[in-house]
């Protein structure tokens, strides 16, 4: 639990004693982590670092954010930075008229300049997330599969965004929309998936995505018929263990073509697991949310109806090339098990029931896991 408080103006003699009366009592019996966002602190003098001091010894639990450079070139001089986490401002920039080229659960991404890209985060507190999407995109980067790298963090409005040097890229969607031809995309995007379902990663190096998967069918069991929800929460748990990476969120949206290059981007969703939770996400996307609404996923990745089923065809085939058509057709079953389990947890624990077009999709997703999940002897492909 933390608490933050703004810092503004200038702290001086002349106002220390009172902005150390104020913030004491603003933070009262406060025993979380205290922030202080020095985002409108124009200057602090000694007499304002004795504040800061005396705060530190009464909270031990304490940092400073938001720092302008000459405030942080304060701290750093007086060697506050090495006894308090201090850190300095994030650059500010405007979004204001810039093209939207994706859009996903937790952000929206806006072509900047004809250079750069930035992932605006839809909530304000989600620098943890940035930061841990750069890591898991620096570590995918050095495993060999083809990744932008954000080299910045930025302020956007009160929210954060990730800044990626993606010169005249576009992306799969956007190729689409333009006449590009859907069977050599699918080729390449499969490419993609082959190189990231090849990368092995130590246990424990990324998010188990069979451990959330059991979670979302025990969500769904008491929703589901009598026997159907154990089994299903049966066959979740019995998914061989595989620290295969996957990306989890794998659509035309995030693949981006920078001149003859593919680059993913959207890192945050990195996991380990069966390559079914990879192509559940991908089925979602295509095909699962679209089961009531035929334009809900064109609606979310810009494409036609036609696109989306075309690229969804196109990816099994290539993916699975070689197999048998009864193979392929009890993976899709599978995958489509595993999809409409998540997007019925996602009905059930987030979106308002009351809703007349919600109702109709949970419903939908009850009845296909109800009428498949007897026609599968396991969940994994």
């Amino acid at each position: 639990m933390n608490k933050t408080i703004r810092l503004s103006g200038r702290i001086d003699t002349t106002n220390a004693q009172h902005t150390e009366s104020a913030l004491m009592q603003e933070i009262g019996d406060f025993a979380g982590e205290l922030i202080l966002d020095a985002d409108e602190l124009d200057y602090i003098s000694s007499s304002g670092l004795r504040v800061i001091l005396r705060l530190r010894k009464k909270y031990t639990n304490i940092k400073i954010i938001n720092c302008k450079p000459d405030v942080y070139e304060i701290f750093e001089m007086t060697g506050f930075t090495d006894m308090i986490d201090i850190s300095k401002a994030y650059r500010r920039v405007d979004i204001t008229g810039c093209e939207v080229i994706g859009e996903g659960f937790n952000g929206i991404v806006y072509r900047l300049d004809p250079e750069t890209i930035v992932k605006v985060y839809k909530h304000p507190d989600c620098l943890p997330e940035i930061h841990a999407e750069r890591e898991l995109a620096r570590k995918a980067f050095v495993m060999g599969v083809p990744t932008a790298i954000p080299y910045d963090v930025v302020r956007v409005g009160e929210c954060y965004g990730s800044v990626f040097e993606l010169l005249n890229a576009k992306s799969f969607a956007m190729l689409l929309r333009e006449g590009f031809d859907l069977d050599t995309l699918a080729k390449e995007s499969v490419d993609i998936l082959k190189i990231i379902h090849s990368t092995q990663l130590k246990h424990g190096e990324l998010p188990d995505k069979k451990q959330e998967g059991i979670k979302w069918a025990r969500v769904c069991l008491p929703h589901l018929p009598e026997g159907i929800g154990d089994r299903l929460v049966e066959l979740f748990s019995a998914i061989p263990d595989s620290d295969c990476m996957i990306h989890g969120d794998f659509h035309v949206k995030n693949i981006m073509r920078q001149n003859d290059e593919n680059l993913l981007i959207d890192m945050d969703t990195l996991a380990v697991g069966n390559p079914v939770f990879e192509f559940e996400a991908i089925y979602a996307a295509y095909l699962g949310f679209s089961c009531v609404d035929s334009s809900a996923s064109a609606v979310f990745l810009g494409i036609d109806f036609d696109h989306c089923h075309g690229f969804w065809n196109k990816t099994v085939e290539y993916y699975f090339a070689g197999k048998s058509k009864e193979y392929i057709q009890d993976a899709v079953r599978k995958i489509s098990i595993v999809s409409y389990t998540r997007m019925l947890r996602r009905f059930i624990t987030r979106l308002n029931m009351e809703d007349p077009g919600n109702k109709l999709m949970a419903e939908y997703c009850k009845q296909y896991i109800t009428k498949n999940l007897p026609l599968v002897d396991s969940l994994a492909i």
